[in-house]
């Protein structure tokens, strides 16, 4: 059931209460001072703690004890017993992060109601911790372009180590999945990662919520700090942070140390730290929101993430990856992509990337037929404007223009869209659009249209001097 650490310096209350837990069907272990239980603690960490306060030929007694097994190790609960109890001892030591306060001569039923509950309550901290390592497998990197395949390659480099990475990239980019595939893939998979989202976070909250806090009537409270401690620490959207934050997370990035908001004693943590933006750092420093010297702290390896525009090419094999997710998590239906809805996925906007392409293939599911092919006709946004009679009206100022203008400027646009959505391959659009591979060379030059290479892959545009 567990293994009970219990520390007295009575053997007969020692041997009493390891004889009533061993019928209780638990494991115990015993300690009569500080050195034997310190010196158990650290060979092998206890399931809970029975502390007595007074401890005689000790170095410490039973506050300095709790106050040291918290420090290095808050998931052990602790139990306090002591023969003087008062008041003022019993807010120590809950102060001090104890789980419960028991006055000797205790009643056994008392005591055992409290260890059960104890172990119920680090029972479930430690399934929730399980359920966010969880998470972090089901982070998958999904996609084969060039883009893809030159951040893949920067990530595989950082993984083995314990240098800081800042990533940087547009909204829904997969920012986000990027640095949890750090983490799985990293000597510390085993171990937390704590995602602190500073946009989320109102900034009276934030020292409290990363450092955690101490009170007299609430005693340890850890912080986001603490609970990533052996692992990783994402810092999300990092150039939100109040700037009195900024200044104390560079001293925690110093000395792997902090205090806790109201506390006096120096938590030590040992977490790898990788932050995330969306915006210009160097700028956010010359208006004076950003501290510089953070900056340089945290952007040891900058990565750059692409955006969803950058990376036409996923677009199916991602498609086809959040149908199979939405069918596993919410039972949605398991239907494929027709030819010409993926033709339409490749060419829409995303301003909000991925994570916009997400919410798309979730709508159609839901809103759509629960079996056959996705068609283009489902996809939101791509219904072509249509009078009364059926006929396509013509928007913006395409009507204003000559014949030629109007084909030139649609050809030009068409052709920028199934170049950058086929990564830049010439072979592969001229296949698609019907044309000799030298035909479309000659064309896309009297169009002004050039290729070159952005972010690891090669995209279309069109030269300021050429429009």
């Amino acid at each position: 059931m567990g293994d009970i650490l219990i520390v007295d310096d009575e053997r007969d209350i020692r041997e009493l209460i390891s004889d009533i837990l061993k019928d209780e069907g638990y494991t115990t272990r015993l300690a009569a001072n500080s050195e034997e239980c310190m010196a158990q603690v650290d060979a092998d960490a206890p399931s809970l703690m029975i502390l007595d306060i007074w401890l005689k030929d000790s170095n410490m007694d039973g506050i300095d004890i709790l106050k040291a097994v918290k420090q290095d190790r808050p998931e052990i609960p602790v139990v306090i017993i002591s023969g003087h109890g008062n008041i003022e001892i019993a807010v120590a030591a809950i102060k001090q992060g104890a789980y419960d306060f028991i006055e000797k001569p205790f009643n056994i039923d008392q005591l055992l109601v409290v260890i059960r509950r104890a172990m119920e309550a680090a029972k479930l901290r430690r399934e929730n911790v399980e359920l966010k390592r969880k998470d972090v497998t089901s982070a998958e990197m999904v996609g084969s372009s060039s883009a893809f395949k030159a951040l893949k390659s920067q990530l595989e480099k950082v993984t083995k180590s314990n240098g800081r990475v800042m990533l940087s990239g547009p909204p829904g980019s997969g920012k986000e999945v990027a640095a949890r595939h750090i983490h799985l893939n990293s000597a510390r998979a085993n171990a937390p990662f704590v995602c602190v989202n500073s946009a989320s976070i109102a900034p009276e909250r934030m020292e409290e919520v990363l450092f955690g806090r101490e009170s007299t009537g609430r005693g340890v409270e850890p912080g986001l700090l603490e609970q990533a401690n052996g692992g990783i620490l994402y810092l999300d959207e990092v150039a939100d942070m109040p700037p009195g934050t900024q200044s104390k997370i560079l001293r925690v990035l110093i000395d792997q140390q902090f205090q806790r908001v109201g506390g006096a004693d120096n938590v030590n943590v040992d977490i790898r730290v990788i932050s995330s933006t969306t915006r210009d750092l160097e700028q956010e420093i010359e208006a004076g929101r950003f501290r510089e010297e953070l900056y340089h702290r945290l952007n040891v390896v900058p990565i750059v993430v692409p955006s969803l525009e950058d990376r036409r090419e996923d677009i199916p094999e991602l498609a086809e990856y959040f149908i199979e997710v939405l069918n596993r998590e919410q039972g949605l239906p398991l239907r494929k992509l027709s030819g010409e809805a993926v033709a339409l996925l490749q060419t829409m906007q995303w301003p909000g990337n991925v994570r916009q392409l997400r919410n798309v293939i979730e709508r159609v599911l839901i809103l759509g037929d629960s079996e056959g092919e996705i068609t283009a006709s489902e996809l939101p946004g791509t219904e072509l404007n249509r009078d009364e009679d059926g006929r396509v009206v013509l928007s913006g100022n395409l009507a204003t223009l000559p014949l030629r203008e109007a084909r030139e400027l649609f050809e030009r646009e068409y052709l920028l869209t199934q170049i950058n959505r086929f990564g830049g391959n010439i072979s592969r659009t001229a296949t698609f659009v019907g044309m000799e591979r030298s035909a479309l060379h000659r064309k896309l030059k009297s169009l002004g249209v050039v290729t070159a290479n952005k972010s690891g892959a090669r995209v279309a545009f069109v030269p300021e001097t050429a429009e």
